[in-house]
């Protein structure tokens, strides 16, 4: 054989053994998954308009609003609300302004208009309270403002009430 031959055989031989696939291995391991759901609430609200009040006829005027909380399933809350900003307001006795002049009013968390929503402080402490399912949960306020306020100007009275969610 030649040594051009025995060259190319060898090249033959050897891009067989190279093309060849060698036996393949394998290793495993385990990566380790986790995660910690926190609790936690998400609140909003709708506004409470009592649209035109007339004062001048005695009547009381009454409004609904939305409460809307959705906390993380099993998550128990609890939701009060503060006395608004109006000049010497409380919870029992809410105050819408318009300038120096104070419209009065109430919150509360049933249709007869017996309970008032308040801080959750003192006597009556009446929160609105729920088990979160990880779905909105809407709960209707109730709002009234008392007849008998006859010495009002006419304009508009707002007030802000701070909603705060204990969960």
């Amino acid at each position: 054989m030649t040594t051009t031959l025995r060259r190319a055989a060898c090249a033959a031989l050897l891009s067989l053994a190279v093309a060849t696939p060698a036996s393949a291995q394998t290793a495993q391991g385990d990566l380790s998954v986790s995660a910690s759901v926190t609790k936690n609430c998400i609140v909003s609200t709708s506004p409470m308009n009592f649209g035109s009040v007339d004062v001048t006829n005695g009547q009381s005027f009454e409004s609904t609003a939305e409460l809307s909380v959705r906390c993380t399933s099993g998550t128990d809350w609890a939701a009060t609300a503060d006395a608004g900003l109006g000049t010497g307001a409380t919870t029992a006795t809410r105050r819408m302004q318009n300038g120096a002049h104070l419209l009065g009013y109430t919150l509360y968390t049933d249709s007869a208009r017996t309970n008032v929503w308040d801080d959750g402080e003192g006597e009556a402490e009446n929160a609105i309270a729920g088990v979160g399912s990880g779905s909105t949960q809407l709960t209707t306020i109730y709002g009234r403002v008392f007849g008998g306020q006859n010495g009002l100007p006419s304009g508009d009275y707002a007030d802000t009430v701070q909603v705060t969610v204990t969960y």
